[in-house]
């Protein structure tokens, strides 16, 4: 299996000017790869820099140093114009953050739908592909024409997980898609994230549940203060024990 990313020394601080300029370092010269159809789980301690490593990838962050090879268009995601990158998000690069940015008076239908409207499906199969995703998750019918902003958390992260899907991206990055899912929705989310990856999509995911983790991941990366500890087969990982925070 080729390889879809190459993440090499990457690195990233902030300057904290509310505090003298301090420099504090989100990343620590953080190196792996993700083979293709793989899914990758980045697991750690709250402040271990998991949403940072995400947001670099995906270059809501602009990396300090280091590079992010995407080789289905051989493109450092690190260091690109911002055309390429947008142009890679549109295309291939599907992202789910933890919290739902809800377009106000958008029912949620055409929420999840919207991505693939992006990319030239028409607005039938869009909406259908929508309905499907919404009702694997298990959001009620009478949702699906209603407004996120009047959801609950888990709602909201049923709409955006489904909006994540619903493109079938090449690589998808996912920061902790489940955490307010109740165990039923959690385990039909499992199911969905399962079938992306047999569909050949790659996933780089952060999660704090560890059953999730052991279900749905091919390898674990573990950070601890902003540098990778290591990568290790799930099977390695649910030997170790230890607790996701």
């Amino acid at each position: 299996m080729t390889d879809v990313l190459t993440v090499e020394g990457l690195t990233k601080t902030f300057d904290m000017h509310a505090l003298g300029d301090k420099q504090v370092v989100g990343l620590d010269d953080v190196s792996f790869t993700v083979r293709g159809g793989e899914f990758l789980a980045v697991v750690g301690e709250s402040g271990s820099g998991k949403s940072s490593l995400l947001k670099c990838l995906y270059r809501t962050y602009e990396p300090t140093a280091g590079s992010t090879v995407y080789h289905p268009a051989d493109v450092d995601l690190a260091t690109c114009d911002d055309r390429t990158v947008m142009a890679i998000r549109n295309s291939t690069l599907g992202y789910a953050s933890q919290f739902l940015d809800e377009i106000p008076r958008v029912p949620a239908v055409d929420v999840v739908a919207r991505p693939l409207l992006e990319r030239g499906v028409s607005a039938a199969d869009a909406r259908e592909r929508a309905r499907e995703l919404l009702d694997a998750l298990g959001l009620p019918e009478e949702l699906w024409e209603a407004y996120p902003a009047t959801f609950s958390g888990g709602e909201r992260q049923r709409v955006n997980l489904a909006q994540a899907l619903a493109p079938e991206p090449e690589l998808l990055l996912l920061d902790e898609p489940t955490s307010a899912l109740d165990p039923e929705t959690r385990t039909a989310a499992i199911e969905l994230l399962s079938e992306s990856t047999d569909a050949e999509t790659t996933v780089v995911g952060v999660f704090h549940d560890r059953d999730v983790v052991e279900r749905v991941a091919d390898r674990v990366a573990v950070l601890d203060g902003g540098e990778l500890q290591r990568v290790v087969p799930v099977e390695a990982f649910a030997e170790e024990g230890e607790v996701v925070a």
